[in-house]
């Protein structure tokens, strides 16, 4: 995983403008140059190499993942696989215990799985940093001394105006292979993008992932930059003048940096300048603590304000929501995301990608929404309890590894792996809708990175909304995960021997089940409840058995112009076969007046009882239909809603027969909402 400047933080995805060239994990993105240095002078040569070094973070010495079979590590060359450290970038001298480094090769010790950063010299010994003195996020530098001075080190000359048109020579940690020489000429001047309040050193000499923070050097060997950033577009590197460096003020961590925002659900976009200050210096967890707090709260603020910034086109209460409100219920066996397009409707987003197989009548079926976002829906197998599933979170992430989405890289070979152990964290969250999510993140420790999944109970399994990304980056994540849970859309789907098991988890339902009742008794009875509608049936009309599915469709819509999520659709299936038989009892919603024809007709159909809610029988494609309208008692002139009664079964039926199965089915049916 290289550090680049341009990255995707999370959902947010707030980024640097620019590609840095940290290396990181010993990914191979080019050749290595020749260590020969065109025609600096050879004497130069220790002295340059006295006062550069490598930037280290000690890996990782436990591993909690499991593998399908043993890493294949001699395939690694010796020096990646015998090193106990990554190397992710450059530093050098400046003489009397002060170094400089890019700014973002010390961040990426900030939240990480690996060690701290520290410098390594050409004997390979390490020292710990010691105190951080000087920090610029926007010029994207660090001055920082050692916590034991370092005797061999060299403090390089220093030019701090340089001639255009010159000789340069990058000096870095290539590609984390130790320190190489390459050159290239200091071709231009350009301003920096925020508002060019100084200007970016560029020129043509080679720069690879590993480079970052290391010196840029004139022709005699003299110090004009620090190397930090590729171009995405053209043979140019960028590094930052060294006058910049001496300049800054001692003793303060600058924070100035303008980050776009964006939130997957919609296209709106934030474009703020992430600004702070504090007092050096301070040891690296110290400044890593000040740091990361000070970000953390200018992302909440950056979410809240995305959020907020257009309240009158947010779902569910904003304009193009209106569709999503009024349609008829949607019942999906895989979930999806409410999405806002390019038009400005909200709708559903959501595919999947097939069924993974699991023992016991269970299966992983994986799929992606909007942006990367993965979405899972997982069916338990029968011999698993949903106290055990809900319970044991390293069950449901061996389950979803099952799909096989998650490799580890050796060399040329894709490990499977197959367990991530214990998470990290294991927590409940609770949406805007009162449902509550498990959340838990695990460590990816060979690419610095953490995996976060928020789990809804559901009563055949689990909805899981997961993302990978980079430890560093986990609290933007998070954030950004919890409000998506706002926009997540589900339907509850389950045999009645697995709605009775998941009612009794109670600390993970949803509040909505407050006021859901359901009373089964298997070849006796099945009853439904709730606030809105009540009703039930016996075996006389459909068969009730352990293996009899049934499906709540909720949705959302208005309740006396208030946004809710309840159920607006009561399936029961008498086997999971589909078109077995099967009872549907259905909320329909007056359509706003602006809506599409479509919508209208409906409505039309069901409020006049036009063919098919005529209560007449009907075959469709060798099933029998039968469909009526119910209205609350005492129905307004103009209802806002009415209920629909389905029963349909496999093959021929005589019309008296379904009509009275019709009449079982309405018999005890009563609408309760007003």
């Amino acid at each position: 995983m290289h550090g680049m400047r341009a990255v995707d933080h999370g959902h947010g995805r707030w980024r640097f403008a620019g590609a840095r060239l940290a290396c990181v994990a010993g990914l191979v993105l080019a050749a290595v140059g020749s260590v020969r240095a065109a025609s600096l002078d050879p004497a130069l040569l220790p002295k340059i190499q006295a006062a550069t070094f490598e930037v280290v973070q000690a890996k990782p010495v436990d591993d909690p993942l499991t593998y399908e079979r043993p890493l294949p590590l001699d395939v690694l060359p010796y020096q990646q696989r015998t090193d106990k450290y990554h190397s992710i970038g450059t530093a050098f001298a400046l003489g009397n215990n002060r170094f400089v480094t890019a700014g973002h090769v010390l961040l990426a010790g900030v939240g990480s799985l690996w060690g701290a950063p520290e410098l390594r010299d050409a004997d390979g010994k390490v020292y710990p940093i010691g105190k951080i003195e000087k920090f610029s996020l926007r010029k994207d530098f660090v001055v920082f001394s050692l916590a034991t001075p370092m005797p061999t080190a060299v403090a390089l000359a220093i030019d701090s105006k340089p001639a255009l048109n010159q000789v340069v020579y990058t000096v870095g940690n290539a590609l984390g292979t130790g320190v190489v020489i390459r050159d290239g000429l200091y071709t231009s001047n350009t301003p920096e993008e925020q508002d060019g309040s100084w200007r970016w050193m560029r020129f043509s000499a080679a720069a690879s992932p590993g480079n970052s923070g290391g010196p840029l050097l004139d022709k005699d060997g003299k110090l004009i930059g620090v190397v930090l950033m590729k171009s995405p577009n053209e043979n140019l590197n960028y590094a930052l003048p060294i006058s910049e460096v001496l300049g800054a003020p001692d003793d303060v961590a600058e924070l100035d940096q303008r980050m776009p925002y964006q939130f997957d659900v919609f296209d709106s976009t934030l474009s703020n300048v992430f600004k702070a200050q504090f007092a050096l210096p301070k040891s690296f967890a110290d400044f890593s603590a000040t740091y990361q707090k000070l970000l953390d709260a200018w992302l909440d603020s950056q979410l809240q304000a995305l959020l907020a910034k257009e309240p009158d086109k947010l779902f569910p209460r904003g304009a193009g929501s209106s569709k999503l409100l009024h349609s008829p219920a949607v019942l999906r066996e895989f979930p999806a995301m409410i999405v806002r397009n390019s038009a400005g409707e909200w709708g559903l987003s959501g595919r999947s990608g097939g069924k993974i197989t699991l023992p016991d009548n269970g299966y992983v079926e994986p799929g992606i929404a909007a942006g990367r976002n993965l979405l899972f829906h997982v069916r338990k197998p029968d011999s698993v309890s949903a106290a055990e599933l809900y319970g044991k979170p390293d069950a449901l992430m061996d389950a979803l590894l099952k799909v096989g989405f998650l490799k580890r890289p050796v060399g040329s070979e894709q490990v499977l792996i197959t367990s991530l152990g214990k998470p990290l964290q294991d927590t409940v969250h609770t949406d805007a809708w009162q449902r509550r999510w498990q959340v838990r993140v695990w460590a990816l420790p060979f690419i610095n990175g953490k995996v976060v999944t928020f789990s809804l109970p559901v009563p055949d399994g689990y909805v899981t909304l997961m993302r990978i990304m980079p430890a560093s980056q986990a609290h933007d994540y998070l954030i950004n995960m919890r409000a998506m849970t706002d926009f997540i859309f589900v339907t509850y789907s389950g045999t009645l021997a697995q709605w009775q098991d998941y009612l009794r988890q109670t600390p993970l339902l949803p509040a909505a089940f407050a006021d859901i009742h359901l009373d089964i008794a298997y070849d006796q009875h099945f009853r439904y409840s709730s606030r809105r509608v009540a009703f039930g049936f016996t075996p006389q009309l459909q068969k009730i058995t352990a293996d009899s599915v049934l499906q709540l469709g909720f949705d959302f819509f208005l309740d006396h112009d208030r946004p809710v999520w309840d159920v607006a659709d009561v399936r029961v299936w008498k086997t999971r076969s589909a078109n077995d038989s099967w009872i549907n009892i259905e909320r329909v919603v007056a359509p706003a007046k602006d809506l599409g024809d479509d919508l209208q007709a409906h409505w039309l159909q069901v409020a006049q009882r036009q063919h098919p809610f005529d209560a007449v029988a009907r075959l469709d494609n060798d099933v029998m239909k039968i469909t009526a309208v119910v209205a609350a008692p005492a129905p307004e002139a103009s209802p806002a809603f009415l209920y629909t009664v389905f029963y349909g079964v496999k093959g021929s039926q005589s019309l008296s027969t379904m009509k009275t199965r019709l009449e079982l089915l309405t018999k005890d049916l009563r609408v309760l909402e007003r």
